[in-house]
């Protein structure tokens, strides 16, 4: 399973490094060459996201007691593409007051007003992207604690019943001891009984 997970690490990296290449370059291409790369971005950035799900699957099948290791790698590799995708945001965003401006011919005052809200507003988005990806996080390791207390509990009564089984079995080996050497010490007595009359008899046959 490792191997796949290991598989799928080596094609995130390689495709979060062309989108990071790619990104770059979009504020310096021409307007036709920028719509076409930006429209690439966004497939590739769709490609990381079914990459992390594939990784994130891999990780759920993962023991609990090795998944600490993978699950910190997953963190990384999502903060990563959360921070691509802001890179990318910002870059279509003055993308586009470019070709508005080119267009429209504006002289830049009010884009640059544009451009600091809504880079405000992208900024706002993901701090709650942010607080949602740990709350993601809270619960996923909530519920690997919860997996590990279940079987622990579990592996524990397995043990208590299997010492309940032993003791019910010394228990009635105990009762068949006990009831073999009643049983001896009962012949004994009827033996000594018996010998002591033969003693007695003889003891009275014998001349004075």
């Amino acid at each position: 399973m490792s191997s796949d997970f290991e598989g799928y690490e080596q094609d995130f990296a390689v495709l979060t490094a062309e989108i990071t290449s790619k990104i770059a370059r979009v504020p310096r291409l021409p307007p036709d060459e920028k719509k076409q790369m930006v429209a690439n971005v966004e497939k590739q950035l769709e490609e990381a996201k079914e990459l992390l799900e594939q990784m994130d699957l891999e990780v759920r099948d993962i023991p609990p007691q090795s998944r600490g290791m993978y699950s910190n790698r997953m963190r990384s590799y999502k903060q990563e593409m959360g921070k691509l995708e802001t890179d990318f945001k910002r870059s279509r965003i003055a993308y586009s007051d470019e070709v508005r401006n080119e267009l429209l011919g504006d002289d830049g005052n009010s884009s640059e007003n544009q451009r600091a809200h809504l880079l405000d507003n992208t900024e706002r988005l993901e701090r709650s992207s942010r607080r949602l990806e740990a709350g993601y996080q809270i619960a996923v390791e909530t519920e690997q604690i919860g997996q590990e207390m279940l079987e622990n509990l579990s592996h524990d009564r397995e043990k208590m019943q299997r010492a309940r089984e032993r003791l019910r079995e010394t228990d009635a080996n105990l009762g068949k001891s006990s009831r073999i050497l009643t049983g001896m010490l009962r012949r004994l007595l009827q033996n000594l009984g018996h010998i002591q009359n033969l003693v007695v008899r003889d003891f009275w046959k014998c001349p004075s």
